[in-house]
């Protein structure tokens, strides 16, 4: 039989439509299914290494594991068998593209809301793979596909769990000196030869991370030799290096995520991409599940329930980030999957790049002017940025018409404010506020200042990570903001909120 299937061909009953891409170990094509109305991806164990004990037992490894997981998140496997001594795998078929793909087209198709949700969806797959006992192996930025969708954002699902195993293993499945993982996103411990865990999938994803924001590669080195050096040695990149207008706070998400000693990184994928999402003053992911890999876990009440319960969704920064990418940086290999039409989802652009002042957003401003930044390129009472937000938790057009209610998200320094939010009903009917009724009662009282009076409420609660936070209300009694609210988030405690940032809040 030829090394590569021609259109036409039938194997192992399937009807080959075009090869969809070839990788290290094989090819992966498009096939109708023999009985089914529908097309799967076919993935053919190369013929070199099919007479290979070893491969070809950990490619037909690949459909015993990854079968075991369902997940909207993971390409799923269908069926697997061998045909004419050639193991094969039939897999979910993706309809779109991969993020390498979205690399190669350059910064226009990778703004921030879109790095940050290809990271959040991929975070999910693999932390169910993690908590499932799997390890990916190969995490990376042609093994994450993006599925076209009518409406809504796209689907993210990672792919190839080719050279993943259980986390229980611990013999070796490579030969002598060889390194499965790609190098430009292998983690320290897989490149020495030691056992490696989920941490090495979380490597990698931070790896991808800076990959995502900046076109380069974490290691751009002359040889292979140069780039496994860098993994075990050199620190951690920065992506403000590359792009000095991301926000300072991702360098140290990225250094956190590529520590070189497994125990410093994040604990989970979900942790890190919450922290990616922080970064940027965006927490439009209220279901990151930032839980260990181990056994599932009962969930505390943190900041996410009430995320998840007010629909926060914190965008500062993200005005100030139209990414730009050095067209020298190094690039990644050819995807494996093949590039299909342009994405349905475009995320919005970035509000300074399409008005100098808060358009319809105005009269928030104006109503707290001490405390909120002048212009989206500002920055407010201690160093908050702030960005527009829509009901569908992502960053609008400042000039975009308003719907019932108009919100200003803004990240803080977290000394002590963490995130902060102001909404105010367009109408300009009072806005009123009350306890969260799925946290602990914390304080209740009136207030009152030179500029007005209302009503502050405070309440301990849990940031995503399960360390203890604080949760502050505060309302008007009317006049220019009576139709508004404040939300804060952040400190140890509600009270330390309240005594650290309340008492001289400029309202």
């Amino acid at each position: 039989m030829a090394e590569s299937l021609l259109p036409g061909t039938v194997f192992a009953g399937y009807l080959i439509e075009r090869k969809l891409g070839s990788g290290g170990m094989g090819a992966v094509y498009l096939a109708r299914h023999p009985r089914l109305p529908r097309r799967d991806a076919l993935k053919v164990l190369a013929q070199a290494y099919s007479a290979n004990g070893e491969f070809r037992a950990r490619f037909l490894r690949e459909a015993e594991l990854a079968a075991r997981l369902d997940h909207p998140n993971i390409v799923a496997v269908q069926d697997r068998g061998v045909e004419d001594g050639r193991p094969w795998i039939a897999m979910q078929f993706v309809d779109g593209v991969d993020a390498a793909e979205l690399i190669r087209r350059g910064a226009a198709e990778l703004p921030p809301t879109r790095v940050l949700h290809i990271i959040g969806e991929a975070a999910h797959g693999l932390d169910e793979a993690h908590r499932a006992g799997m390890l990916h192996r190969d995490v990376k930025p042609a093994n994450i596909l993006l599925e076209r969708r009518p409406v809504g954002p796209e689907r993210v699902l990672v792919a190839d769990f080719g050279i993943g195993r259980a986390a229980a293993e611990t013999t070796k499945l490579t030969e002598t000196g060889t390194v499965l993982a790609t190098l430009a996103y292998a983690a320290p411990e897989q490149l020495a030869g030691q056992v490696v865990d989920h941490r090495a999938d979380i490597y990698a994803l931070g790896c991808t991370l800076y990959e995502l924001l900046t076109g380069s590669k974490p290691f751009p080195r002359a040889n292979p030799l140069a780039v496994m050096q860098a993994h075990l040695q050199d620190p951690p990149p920065r992506p403000t290096a590359v792009n000095p207008a991301l926000p300072q706070a991702i360098d140290a998400v990225v250094a956190q995520a590529m520590a070189k000693r497994p125990e410093d990184r994040y604990g989970t994928c979900g942790t890190l991409a919450y922290a990616a999402l922080t970064a940027f003053g965006v927490t439009e992911q209220p279901t990151l599940d930032v839980r260990p890999p181990a056994a599932k876990t009962r969930r505390r009440r943190t900041g996410l329930v009430i995320a998840a319960a007010l629909a926060i969704v914190l965008a500062a920064a993200a005005s100030a980030v139209a990414l730009t990418r050095n067209s020298d940086d190094t690039r990644v290999a050819p995807s494996t999957s093949a590039p299909v039409g342009s994405p349905t989802l475009v995320p919005p652009r970035s509000p300074v790049a399409t008005a100098p002042t808060w358009g319809s957003h105005n009269y928030m401003v104006r109503a707290l002017p001490e405390l909120l930044p002048k212009t989206p390129a500002d920055s407010g009472y201690q160093g908050i940025r702030c960005v527009a937000v829509g009901k569908d938790k992502l960053p609008i057009d400042v000039n975009q018409q308003a719907g019932d209610t108009t919100t200003l998200s803004c990240n803080g320094d977290r000394n002590p404010v963490a995130l902060l939010q102001v909404e105010c009903n367009v109408n300009r009917t009072l806005s009123k506020i009350g306890p969260y009724h799925d946290l602990p009662p914390g304080g209740d009282e009136r207030w009152e200042r030179a500029t007005g009076r209302g009503r502050v409420i405070w309440q301990d609660t849990h940031d995503p990570a399960g360390q203890p936070a604080g949760a502050v209300q505060i309302g008007f009694d009317g006049g220019e903001r009576g139709h508004c609210q404040l939300r804060v988030f952040g400190g140890t405690s509600g009270r330390d909120l309240v005594d650290r940032w309340w008492r001289d809040a400029p309202l």
